[in-house]
């Protein structure tokens, strides 16, 4: 397999896995509105281990750094294929929605707990 089909599957790979992490965060406060909270923390276990990842990689996605083996470009997308600005605003977007999550979260079984 040449360079550009590697880094083609890389691409497609590593948009799937956005994919999944962008929908488990968009999911919990669907979650959430339904009283769905077990649910909701285990999409927020499973983004929480994304972020880990991401953090021990000193912010950045592992996948970034295969992608870089097979091209120069260095483009904020040359890893994945999403738009460009949102490739560039990827983490502060989803971070905030996240976070946000996160606090509609805790005031909804706060709430359910009585508190």
């Amino acid at each position: 397999m040449n360079a550009s089909r590697k880094l083609f599957a890389i691409k497609a790979f590593h948009s799937l896995v956005w994919a999944f992490f962008a929908g488990c965060i968009l999911a919990i406060p669907f979650a959430v509105y339904f009283t769905r909270l077990r649910m909701a923390g285990l999409l927020i276990a499973i983004v929480f281990v994304e972020v880990m990842v991401i953090a021990f990689n000193r912010g950045h996605c592992p996948l970034t750094a295969v992608a870089a083996r097979y091209t120069p470009d260095r483009a904020d997308n040359f890893d994945i294929f999403l738009p460009v600005w949102l490739a560039r605003y990827n983490k502060a977007i989803f971070g905030a929605l996240f976070v946000g999550a996160l606090m509609y979260t805790l005031i909804a079984w706060a709430r359910n707990q009585g508190v």
